[in-house]
């Protein structure tokens, strides 16, 4: 009976587990779950965020054909005006005595004078300047009126179809 010798592979087939050099293989597959938990966790965050980037109070805004204006640093002081005439500050109701005080605590507290004020297209004209008054006179002189995008534009065209 003969003897055999066993080589450094361990034995077995030479060109088997370890190649000259003793260097090991590179994998030829990529390991994709450390990839899919990145995904689930930004999914799960874009899911819970999405929903607290809007102001709570439900209005109709009136459509018109201007542009988005440019974002702030700063999250920005909303002031909207309910169907019902109820005005908001952010999502607090405030009584119209008592909206200039409150303001002028805010502007104390800010760096920004800019404010956005939302109304429902069924309020009149007249109270929606008698709150920019109101607004003024708190302190906050630029104030941004906020409208939902694809309304008519003065030139006759419809900005829906223009793609603005």
């Amino acid at each position: 009976m003969g003897a055999a010798t066993l080589g450094k592979s361990g034995g077995g087939h030479p060109r088997r587990g370890r190649r000259r050099g003793g260097r090991a293989r590179p994998m030829a597959e990529i390991n994709v779950t450390p990839f899919v938990d990145v995904m689930l966790v930004l999914l799960i965050v874009f899911m819970v965020a999405a929903p607290l980037m809007v102001v709570g109070v439900p209005v109709e805004l009136p459509k018109t054909a201007a542009r988005a204006l440019p974002s702030e640093q700063e999250e920005p002081l909303s002031v909207t005006i309910t169907a019902d005439g109820q005005i908001m500050l952010q999502t607090t109701a405030v009584r119209g005595d008592e909206l200039i005080g409150k303001l002028r605590a805010i502007a104390a507290e800010r760096t920004s004078d800019r404010v956005f004020l939302r109304a429902d297209g069924a309020v009149p004209y007249a109270q929606v300047a008698t709150v920019m008054g109101a607004l003024n006179r708190g302190g906050f002189t630029n104030i941004g009126l906020v409208t939902d995008n694809g309304g008519p534009a003065m030139d006759g065209s419809d900005a829906t179809r223009s793609g603005n």
